[in-house]
């Protein structure tokens, strides 16, 4: 069932972004370097944007995403996934000649990332004169989600031109640099505590909070790994435990929670219960050997909350 806005209208969420295909390697014992490891090998649709629109999709939100895709078969296979997950790809980018954007990835026996080569040059193509015929869909929604997947140069123009509330994910310390100069236009931001040391200077995550604060960012949510969330506006800074989970994976967790902090804003939540909700979504992300989990809905979201919440 999709949530609805005022007046009963669905509420719709733009996400511009990467999509791509995750080949995936999980090692069964401890990985041996410059060796064959014996493990499970997968492919999967994968991408920061696309794993956040899914999620939000299961969430019962109206989702469009903006993406590049190649016209090879990988990227008929990506967008065949897509649109059997309920996202939308009426304003998706395809590129003629181009490979689709593809991760691949190892983890190790207890199913932590441990290698990675990513292919994203199509990713590239996300420009301003190619997405300014898009803004009017994306000041249009409830919400618009951008990753640091794009170009510097887009960011800095889309933290510009969006009217609605932007939310954005740093993604990684090689990336997160691009947003240096751009947070003022940025409502919500989910680095992890690396990527806000980048960002301000600072290895303290309380006080990278309040320099993002007042570099303009409205609610800073960072990711403290096994220690939690520090979630912060300007009225308070509350740090949340994560507590008990049983982990199968932990890949898309950061991608789950950004989708549960959207979610949370469009319905209403404070800066603490946003938090709630952003790791319950990791919580249950990381319990599913799938890198969005299937078991993510409202119902659910709410349950793990309020276990949280009880701690």
């Amino acid at each position: 069932m999709e949530a609805s806005g005022q007046h009963g209208m669905p509420r719709s969420v733009v996400v511009v972004g990467g999509a791509n295909i995750d080949i995936a390697g999980k090692a069964l014992a401890p990985l041996v370097e410059f060796d064959s490891n014996p493990g499970q090998v997968s492919l999967s649709a994968g991408g920061v944007g696309r794993n956040i629109a899914h999620n939000l999709a299961l969430l019962g939100e109206k989702v469009e995403l903006i993406s590049a895709f190649g016209d090879d078969e990988n990227g008929a296979e990506l967008a065949r996934i897509c649109r059997r997950a309920g996202i939308g790809l009426d304003h998706a980018l395809a590129v003629e000649g181009q490979r689709t954007s593809t991760y691949l990835f190892i983890m190790d026996e207890a199913g932590e990332m441990r290698l990675a080569i990513n292919d994203m040059a199509i990713l590239e193509m996300l420009t301003p004169e190619l997405l300014e015929s898009r803004l009017p869909v994306m000041n249009a929604a409830a919400v618009c989600f951008i990753d640091t997947n794009l170009p510097a140069a887009t960011l800095a123009w889309l933290a510009d031109a969006l009217e609605v509330p932007v939310f954005c994910d740093p993604i990684s310390q090689a990336k997160a640099p691009r947003l240096i100069g751009n947070l003022s236009g940025i409502h919500t931001l989910k680095p992890n505590r690396w990527e806000a040391e980048i960002l301000t200077g600072s290895p303290d995550p309380s006080l990278a909070a309040e320099r993002l604060l007042d570099a303009g960012v409205e609610h800073v949510f960072i990711s403290l790994g096994a220690e939690g969330l520090l979630c912060a506006d300007k009225g308070a800074q509350v740090r949340l435990a994560q507590g008990p989970v049983e982990v199968a994976n932990t890949t898309g967790a950061g991608d789950a929670m950004m989708a549960a902090l959207a979610w949370a804003h469009l319905e209403g939540m404070d800066v603490v219960q946003s938090g709630y909700a952003g790791l319950a979504a990791a919580a249950i992300c990381v319990e599913s050997t799938e890198t969005v989990s299937p078991h993510m809905r409202v119902e659910t979201l709410r349950a793990r909350m309020d276990g949280i919440a009880r701690l």
